[in-house]
């Protein structure tokens, strides 16, 4: 059980290291900069979507569906396609080189709008991360100790640049550093949170996991189309984003399947 709990931190050790870039750097990170680490999130997030969650999903439901194995996997991804459209239009949140909210309309300061947008973006990862351990701590076959933790290693090297995206601009507008730190620091707090309930729910559904992998699946592809690839495409034309994102992909790639 310590080894699940040490798994669902790592992914907010990522941010929260991240987070602490504002300590040493002076300044916001440039565009180019942003780009890169955006795209190489978005390459972690949709690889480990379809090896740590979907296959994973579809892998569980064929000896019970033979051929229709694919229905589980289908239904949960699109639920939580659903379930991530629904937060982002209920949220108030900025995005990235915008000025303007987009959910309830509030009065609230900008740098508290990006901290719930990098907090929707999160929560995800840490269900994913939750429902794999879930996957292992119930005894399911096709997830493995060293799988669940390849992707929570994963999470954590894209949650890096997260941390030091949130706190950095923060501190160019005017904060002090250790108030940015705390509240990048605060973006990847729901992680831990999101994935301890999501293994407890877990425990009361099992027969339900297959679509709680690829509900996982769905969320996290949601942030990347709908957020990141946005972003590493942001200003003039430049294959910067795209290249880090194939670096990425590859990375988590060789990761899952290497450890799980």
């Amino acid at each position: 059980m310590s080894e699940i709990w040490k798994g669902i931190l790592i992914p907010f050790l990522g941010t929260s290291l991240g987070a602490a870039c504002v300590f040493p750097m002076k300044s916001e990170l440039n565009l180019t900069v942003q780009r890169i680490l955006t795209g190489f999130a978005a390459g972690v997030m949709t690889a480990a979507s379809v090896w740590s969650l979907l296959i994973p999903a579809i892998a569980q439901s064929e000896e019970k569906m033979g051929r229709l194995a694919f229905l589980p996997a289908t239904v949960g991804f699109l639920v939580g396609i659903a379930f991530l459209l629904l937060l982002d239009r209920l949220i108030p949140h900025l995005h990235q080189h915008s000025e303007q909210a987009e959910g309830i309309p509030a009065n609230l300061p900008p740098h508290t709008l990006m901290l719930l947008a990098v907090t929707l973006h999160n929560l995800p990862e840490g269900m994913a991360v939750g429902v794999v351990y879930a996957g292992f701590l119930y005894g399911n076959a096709k997830i493995t100790a060293a799988g669940a933790m390849a992707l929570a290693l994963g999470i954590a090297i894209q949650n890096f640049p997260e941390g030091a995206i949130i706190s950095m601009p923060l501190h160019a507008g005017g904060m002090r550093k250790g108030k940015a730190f705390w509240l990048g620091v605060l973006s990847g707090a729901v992680e831990p949170i999101g994935a301890a309930l999501t293994i407890l729910a877990a425990g009361l559904f099992v027969p339900a996991m297959p679509y709680l992998l690829s509900f996982a699946a769905g969320a996290m592809i949601y942030v990347v189309v709908e957020e990141l690839i946005p972003e590493m495409s942001t200003g003039e034309h430049s294959d910067t984003g795209t290249v880090a994102f194939a670096v990425g992909f590859a990375a988590m790639m060789v990761l899952d399947v290497a450890l799980g």
